[in-house]
């Protein structure tokens, strides 16, 4: 899977409520601009994944990780892994580079990352991951709350096939993938995850994201990049100036 000098591969990690398949619209982009190969794997209690019995981002990241060992035994010597997460993603990205995993990961870039967060949202966090599973009597039905709940409406169609991994059908009727409990992860403590790491590290947001501001990112003491134009899933929004991001981390060979 790697050559004399070594690939850097490309991991790839979803948000809250969606699934790795959010990022198959890059697919195109990077068969021509990505050296290495590509995983988008489904977090734990998203898509296909299991559950969880308690969520937190380090047991999110060992799940990953679990999950890569069948890649991981095909890595060169020299191989290595970027990792670009986005929102939920992008703080288990970070869980994934602390030193003390040892993982061989060349770069992290977080897009969209949640830095504040007030006592009312963790409350309404809690809230939902309380609630029990919804169901609803069309797929149609489904899939709107799904788009929804992963922040993806007006991005995708209800009757896109990225939708079809965040739905499960049962009985003739449909519920979301996800499991509820994981909007109990809590706050991602993002000064403490920053010292744990060594490898470099770059945080972006869409310019009209709402969800963190700049001047949030660049209290933090490293690189932040802002994409104009762009919301929350600037990753879905504009697939090619999110892979931009990547460039200093990109494989030789390849523009």
């Amino acid at each position: 899977m790697g050559d004399e000098t070594g690939t850097r591969h490309l991991l790839l990690l979803h948000g809250m409520g969606a699934t790795g398949e959010v990022w198959l619209p890059w697919a195109p982009l990077l068969e021509r601009r990505w050296a290495g190969r590509w995983l988008a794997p489904d977090l734990a209690g998203h898509g296909w994944s299991p559950q969880l019995p308690a969520y937190s981002f380090e047991a999110l990241a060992d799940r990953v990780v679990a999950g890569l060992g069948p890649v991981a035994d095909r890595l060169g010597p020299r191989d290595r892994l970027v990792v670009l997460g986005h929102s939920l993603g992008g703080v288990v990205a970070l869980a994934l580079a602390a030193r003390a995993r040892q993982l061989p990961i060349d770069g992290v870039v977080g897009l969209g990352i949640k830095v504040a967060w007030s006592p009312a949202e963790l409350d309404k966090a809690r809230e939902l991951a309380q609630r029990p599973v919804a169901w609803f009597a069309s797929r149609d039905e489904a899939a709107r709350r799904y788009l929804r709940v992963a922040g993806l409406a007006g991005l995708f169609a209800p009757d896109h096939p990225v939708v079809d991994a965040g739905l499960r059908r049962e009985d003739g009727r449909w519920r979301l993938a996800m499991d509820p409990a994981a909007f109990a992860v809590g706050e991602p403590q993002l000064p403490a995850l920053l010292a744990a790491t060594d490898v470099p590290v770059l945080l972006a947001r869409g310019e009209q994201d709402p969800m963190v501001s700049d001047a949030q990112l660049k209290e933090l003491g490293v690189p932040v990049a802002t994409l104009p134009g762009l919301g929350h899933n600037a990753h879905v929004e504009d697939p090619a100036v999110v892979l931009d991001l990547l460039a200093p981390f990109a494989a030789p060979g390849r523009p």
